[in-house]
């Protein structure tokens, strides 16, 4: 509908192009001004179809303003993958303090460029960091252009950090596999400053770390198990939340996740799988401490997502499909799967050998062996 109440008012609202031209009328919403608005939509659209949206008049708006309702429209527009509202919210809280009340079509490349430097010289972030920000500012814009807020992205003026340094996965061999978790099953000492500290055994992060590994799940998809949501007897499991409606998907449990999980359901004290010792009636939320203390008694490095990476590569490793591999790792797309899949130098020489042990499917000539023909 090319005419809209909001807060009171008539907006005007119609798309050319595949590009959205929002602008208020400053008439209250009543029926008697309802022509009157649709006028102005008429002359607005007419001005866009001639090439003369820089005629377009603006609507002024502070940053702080527009950028309050920019993240309740993220709520709502992205209700489906939780994080990037969150993450949208990371990146604002810097932004609001930088720009303030700054009218919107003030930010330009410049002040842009003045906060990429705050952000380095005062808080020390990293690259990724500036980048994330970029990236949520940029959104920012085309969500400010679409309601007449501004007339361009000037985030594409300036130089994005790259994500390069960014990527950081790591793929467990077998032994650092059996050795991190008969560390983490096991009582062990770690000697700092001739203080002798025992730890171990951390049951839970066994668990959890064994299941990412079999499963190939995200770990907090494990933290937040239900009970109800296994069926030891048809040897399954559920995740019915996850970041994306794809992450929502039954998986078959493998013989050694059964056991982890019949062992944990043993114990009906908890509607949770891994119920926090901390917080009571709530899942554990992270491992971190644990998982630290297992690295430093074995001089591993890696994070607890490693696991799915590494679950990720034997699996493609082993001749899984990918796209069967995608959907059990909920993914909606092949995409991700480059991310996830890193073969290691012995599986790509394997396969090469495999492919060299094939039977020739064409002579010299190029003649096939089968049928005769040339190709």
């Amino acid at each position: 509908m090319p005419v809209r109440e909001r807060y009171g008012k008539w907006h005007i609202r119609f798309w050319v192009g595949g590009r959205p031209f929002c602008q208020p009328t400053d008439l209250a919403a009543t029926e008697r001004n309802k022509n009157a608005a649709m006028r102005i939509e008429a002359q607005q659209r007419k001005l866009v179809l001639e090439g003369r949206a820089h005629e377009l008049r603006l609507e002024i708006i502070r940053f702080n303003e527009a950028a309050d309702k920019f993240l309740k429209w993220a709520e709502g527009e992205h209700r489906e993958h939780e994080n990037t509202p969150k993450r949208l919210r990371t990146s604002f809280a810097s932004l609001l303090r930088f720009f303030g009340s700054r009218p919107v079509p003030s930010i330009i490349e410049g002040p842009i460029n003045d906060y990429m430097a705050w952000r380095r010289t005062e808080h020390q972030v990293k690259e990724i960091t500036v980048r994330h920000d970029l990236h949520a500012l940029s959104k920012f814009f085309g969500y400010a252009i679409g309601h007449n807020w501004a007339k361009r992205n000037p985030v594409q003026g300036v130089e994005i950090p790259s994500d390069a340094d960014s990527v950081r996965m790591y793929i467990l061999s077998q032994a650092e596999d059996v050795s991190y978790f008969q560390t983490a099953c096991s009582e062990f000492t770690i000697t700092e400053k001739g203080t002798i500290h025992k730890h171990g055994p951390f049951q839970d992060l066994y668990d959890v770390g064994r299941l990412i590994l079999l499963q190939g799940n995200r770990p907090e998809e494990i933290y937040n198990l239900l009970r109800a949501d296994v069926d030891l007897e048809k040897g399954k499991f559920w995740v019915r939340k996850g970041k994306s409606r794809a992450a929502r998907r039954e998986l078959q449990l493998l013989p050694e996740s059964r056991d982890i999980l019949a062992r944990r359901l043993s114990k009906p004290d908890s509607p949770w799988v891994f119920p926090s010792p901390k917080r009571a009636g709530q899942p554990i939320t992270k491992l971190n401490g644990s998982h630290e203390k297992v690295l430093q008694a074995t001089s591993l490095s890696f994070v607890l997502y490693d696991l799915r990476h590494t679950f990720a590569t034997r699996a493609a490793e082993r001749g899984m499909p990918l796209p069967l591999l995608a959907k059990i790792l909920g993914h909606a797309n092949m995409r991700s799967i480059e991310k996830y899949v890193h073969p290691t130098q012995p599986a790509l020489d394997a396969a090469m050998l495999r492919y060299g042990q094939s039977p020739a499917m064409f002579d010299e000539t190029g003649r096939s062996e089968e049928t005769g023909t040339i190709q």
